[in-house]
Parts: structure tokens; C-alpha cells; sequence
């Protein structure tokens, strides 16, 4: 399933935000616009009805001024209708008859009502004013009035040009969003030209500037490049070992082959048949070891689960008897008394403690009288002791010890012992140490204890 574009999903969390505030930024322009409205137009109601007051009483009611014709004309707001009386409640001039109240009008102030006139809904505003006409003298009552429909329509007018505006706006703001994402993405467009430029064997950092955003990201990316090449010239240095390392007992095996149909005598043809087999088990152990390491780096599924520890030592300790017994040596077992639970793999274990062994018995030398497995544990863990009697191993050479293909001293071994103990206990979350000893070489293997759930 293909993801989301980065440019896609930014345009996405922008503008619908972007869409909201508009939407109600629209609305409020809507409402303010008729709120704006109503009050300009009540003020030039207001200001018409001051006009045609003045106008009357100038003209004694017989005509209204050009100035005022036109500011109650027709101006975008709708037509102005008014209604004049002078004292006494004698009709002046204007409309026959105005809008009436529902309420009693003030005296003091301009009044304001909405009223029904002639089946339309209008906005009315009444006068009041002390004055004299002719030989009159009294109150004077100045009624204007106008459409409420031509008020909305105007407002209505008002607004849309604002939310048309505010349309536009957004409309240009998300094109600008949309191509300024594409603009802010350059360099990561640029980036990732430069790493599909890359030949498959350049694992170097990338060293392109980026924006601070994604300079994680690169470091991240940089760090694994550096991970996978040492993990790949690791592994070119085992092979480079391995390939070393097997030359020579293929090239035994390939000459004892070659030489055995010659050989006549029986006790000679015998003594190389026993040499033959013996490289053959030599070769065959150095490959399961080689295996053994490869599995261990690269096998990450191996099943993890509880196993009695003792039961796996003592399986181990059973086969390898036979061996030590035969080399004239004094090998013991001691099982702790409580039951061991590990969480691992038991065949990684006991692979871990045949090689402990065999490194005991082909480096023990030839003064080492006895090899001693113990299990025990202790409040955070269980523990395999393995402990000879032999030459031993200076603490200043350990790492030496663990390390792939190394030995102390010339022997028989393959110098993966050792580093297979190793790679077993840090996947088993444990640690191999060496026990100080006045003799020889102690072992100790120290697992956690599983714990249940």
C-alpha cells in the first residue's frame, strides 16, 4: 500500500484549518455587514427626517429642497417614503399615510420601529420637533421609511462581495501552498536524487546540506550506512578467514586421498586411514562451527524458549564423557539440586559448553589431570562452571581468547571456540567470565533466570 504524499498530507492539514477560519470569517462579515447597514441606514432615515423638517419649515410645507430630493432618492439603500404633520396633527406633505407604531412613540428621541405597510415589512423612524408653520405653532411629526427587503439586499450585496473576496484569497493562498510545498521539498527531492545516483557499493555518509527538519533523518540514515559497512566488511573478514582457514585441512584431506591407493602395507594404509578420518573430522567441525557463528549473527528468529538447564548440561556432559575418559582424564558433573530455568535456545547452550569443553581438553596441555562441570545459581541468575587444571589463561589475553580465529598458543583448535561462547551469551542476554584460579582455567556462563509471567 503506497502512503500519502509528504507534499499531499501538508496541503491537507493546512487548508482544511485554512477552510474553517474563512467559512466562519465569512459569516461574521455576513452579520457585520447587516449590523453595519441597518445603523448607516437608520442614520439616513435620521438625517432625511432633519432635512425635510428643515425643508418644511422654510418652505412652509410647500416644497423640499434638490438636496434633499436626492438624499431621499433612490441611493443604493432603496427609496426613502416620509409623511409630514404640522401642529395640531394638520397633514403638511408626503405620503397619505405612514406606518403606525404598535408602541407609543417618544418625544425626546428619534424613534426606530419596523412595521407592516401595505404588505411589506418596513423600517420606520418617527420625529418629533417643536415648530411653526405659517401662523402655527406646535409639534411637528416627521415620519420616513423604507423597504427592509432593499436594506437586506444591500446587505446582502455587501457581504457576498466580501465573501467573494475572502474566496479568492483562499483560493489563491491554497495554490501558493500547493507550489510552495513543492518549492520547500526541493531539497529533499534533491536528496533523494543524490542517494539514487549512488552506486550500490558506496556505503559512505551523505554529506548533501539539508534543512534542519530532516537533519535527523540523515544522521539516522548515516549511521546505519556506517553499521552496514562494518557489519559487510565484517563479514568479508570472516569469509576472508573462513576460506583461510578451511584451505588447509581440504588440502589435507584432498593429499591423504590422494596418496592412500598407493599405500600397500597394511599397517601404513591403516595409520592413514586414521589420518583421513581424522582431517575429515577436523574440516567437518570447523564447518560447523563457521555455521555455527554465521547463525548466530544473521539468525534472529531462533526460538527463545524455558529449558531446564541442568538437563541440557547433562546431555552434553553424557556425550563428551566417553572423550574425556579416553584422554585419561577425571571428568565430573555436579547438578545443582534446584531446578534451573533459562529462557534460550538449548541447543545454542549446549554448543556454547561443547566448545568450552573441547577447548579445555585440546588446550588444558598435557599436565591437566581433570575438567569439573558444576550448575549452581544465585538470586538474579543460573550459572555453568566449567574449571581445568591445565596451563590456563593469562586475564591480560581474554580478549585475545574471544576473538575469531586467535590462539594463545599453536595447537589443534580452530580459534572459533571461544568466540561462538561469546556470541551465544550476549543473544542469551548472559555473559562469560573468567574466575580467577590459582590453577588452570575456570569458566563461568551466567544466564538470567526466566522469570514467569
Amino acid at each position: 500500500m503506497r502512503a500519502m504524499s509528504l507534499r499531499l498530507r501538508l496541503f491537507l492539514v493546512i487548508l482544511p484549518p485554512l477552510f474553517l477560519v474563512s467559512i466562519l470569517l465569512g459569516l461574521w462579515r455576513f452579520a457585520a455587514a447587516q449590523e453595519t447597514s441597518e445603523e448607516l441606514f437608520d442614520r439616513r432615515l435620521l438625517a432625511g427626517a432633519l432635512a425635510i423638517s428643515r425643508d418644511v419649515a422654510i418652505s412652509g410645507g410647500d416644497a423640499l429642497s434638490p438636496s434633499t430630493r436626492r438624499l431621499i432618492s433612490d441611493a443604493g439603500g432603496g427609496e426613502v417614503f416620509y409623511h409630514i404633520t404640522g401642529p395640531g396633527g394638520v397633514y403638511v406633505t408626503g405620503y397619505a399615510y405612514p406606518p403606525r407604531p404598535d408602541m407609543p412613540v417618544s418625544r425626546e428621541l428619534p424613534f426606530y420601529y419596523f412595521a407592516n405597510y401595505r404588505g411589506e415589512e418596513m423600517r420606520v423612524m418617527r420625529l418629533i420637533e417643536n415648530r411653526s408653520i405659517d401662523t402655527l405653532t406646535g409639534d411637528s411629526v416627521v415620519t420616513v421609511w423604507q423597504r427592509v427587503s432593499d436594506r437586506r439586499a444591500f446587505a446582502r450585496g455587501l457581504a457576498l462581495r466580501a465573501v467573494g473576496l475572502i474566496a479568492g484569497l483562499v483560493a489563491a493562498l491554497a495554490l501558493i501552498i500547493w507550489f510552495g510545498v513543492q518549492i520547500g521539498l526541493r531539497p529533499l527531492n534533491d536528496l533523494e536524487a543524490a542517494i539514487r545516483r549512488r552506486s550500490p557499493d558506496d556505503l559512505g555518509p551523505i554529506r548533501r546540506a539539508v534543512p534542519h527538519e530532516v537533519s535527523g533523518i540523515v544522521s539516522t540514515l548515516n549511521r546505519l550506512l556506517g553499521q552496514v559497512q562494518d557489519s559487510f566488511e565484517e563479514h568479508q573478514a570472516f569469509i576472508s578467514d573462513a576460506a583461510h582457514q578451511l584451505r588447509n585441512p581440504a588440502a589435507a584431506i584432498l593429499a591423504l586421498a590422494e596418496a592412500l591407493p598407493h599405500v600397500q602395507d597394511r599397517a601404513e594404509r591403516a595409520h592413514c586411514e586414521e589420518q583421513l578420518a581424522d582431517a575429515a573430522r577436523k574440516s567437518a567441525r570447523l564447518s560447523e562451527q563457521l555455521l555455527s557463528l554465521e547463525r548466530l549473527r544473521y539468525d534472529a528468529n531462533m526460538g527463545m524458549e524455558p529449558f531446564d538447564l541442568d538437563k541440557v548440561v547433562e546431555d552434553v556432559c553424557r556425550a563428551f564423557a566417553a572423550k574425556a575418559l579416553s584422554c585419561d582424564l577425571d571428568f565430573t558433573f555436579v547438578s545443582s539440586k534446584a531446578r534451573l530455568s533459562v529462557l534460550g535456545n538449548s541447543v545454542l547452550v549446549g554448543e556454547a559448553l561443547i566448545n568450552l569443553l573441547e577447548n579445555a581438553l585440546k588446550h588444558g596441555g598435557a599436565g591437566m589431570t581433570t575438567i569439573n562441570v558444576r550448575t549452581s545459581s544465585d538470586t538474579e541468575g543460573v550459572m555453568i562452571t566449567v574449571e581445568d587444571d591445565g596451563v590456563g589463561i593469562p586475564p591480560d589475553k581474554l580478549s585475545t581468547a574471544f576473538r575469531r580465529f586467535s590462539q594463545l598458543q599453536h595447537g589443534e583448535g580452530t580459534g572459533l571456540g571461544l568466540a561462538i561462547v561469546g556470541k551465544v551469551m550476549v543473544r542469551h542476554a548472559g555473559r562469560v567470565d573468567l574466575v580467577p584460579s590459582k590453577k588452570g582455567t575456570t569458566f563461568c556462563l551466567w544466564f538470567p533466570r526466566d522469570t514467569p509471567a
